[in-house]
């Protein structure tokens, strides 16, 4: 058994369950343990000189978990289908048009600052909750690791920035602006969105889940279709 791995893996259990509790006493943004911890890991790694594949060796489980976790959000969706029903046009209309546009602009930056092909196609499958953008990477030929990374930060700077935007859009409507959380901002968005009202919380669920899917099943096909004619 490797020492540090183990090691690795049990901190960062005890720092998740540490960083609640610390977010519960105190509700701010940087305390959020999807924020709070792998800043505190990422200094960890750089200040002992361990290598991320050293940390994954048993860490990996915890990556894998993000699916199951993703489909308990199945829970919210079911409680307020009806509702959902009534929106059903107008969320898959936001979403096939966020879809696009996260692809076209993630291309056009890849573009602006030369990245190679593995790392375009790792920052234009971003756009979605991670257990998706991984599948979508593996498919069009980016990288996993690439596209975790890529989609925390999307995450985090959409629910940083998410009630400034949404002031300053002035959507009176709290699925509206759940809608726009969870597509926008994945999970990160839909914390932010259960924070903010239940009813947003239940269309970002709704957003970002069914953002995951339509991805998983056209992205490839879209994305290469961008790289080719554009």
């Amino acid at each position: 058994m490797n020492l540090i791995a183990s090691l690795c893996f049990i901190f960062t259990l005890l720092g998740y369950i540490a960083a609640k509790q610390l977010y519960r006493r105190y509700p701010v943004l940087l305390f959020l343990p999807s924020i709070l911890v792998p800043a505190g890991l990422i200094c960890m790694l750089l200040y002992f000189g361990i290598s991320y594949d050293s940390y994954m060796q048993y860490s990996h489980w915890i990556v894998w978990m993000l699916g199951p976790a993703t489909v308990a959000f199945a829970i919210p969706i079911y409680e307020y289908r009806a509702l959902i029903q009534r929106h059903l046009l107008a969320i898959s209309m936001g979403i096939v048009i966020g879809m696009c546009v996260g692809i076209i602009s993630a291309f056009y930056l890849a573009q602006l600052f030369q990245l190679n092909q593995e790392t375009t196609y790792s920052l234009m499958a971003r756009s979605i909750s991670t257990p998706f953008a991984m599948e979508l990477s593996t498919q069009v030929g980016g990288s996993v690791e690439l596209v975790i990374l890529f989609t925390m930060m999307t995450g985090f700077a959409g629910g940083f920035m998410a009630d400034a935007v949404l002031l300053a859009l002035k959507l009176n409507s709290h699925f509206a602006q759940g809608a726009a959380l969870g597509n926008a901002a994945h999970g990160f968005g839909t914390s932010k969105a259960f924070m903010r009202h239940r009813e947003e919380g239940v269309a970002a669920c709704l957003s970002m889940v069914l953002a995951g899917i339509f991805m998983v099943i056209f992205g490839p096909a879209l994305i290469h279709g961008v790289v080719r004619f554009l």
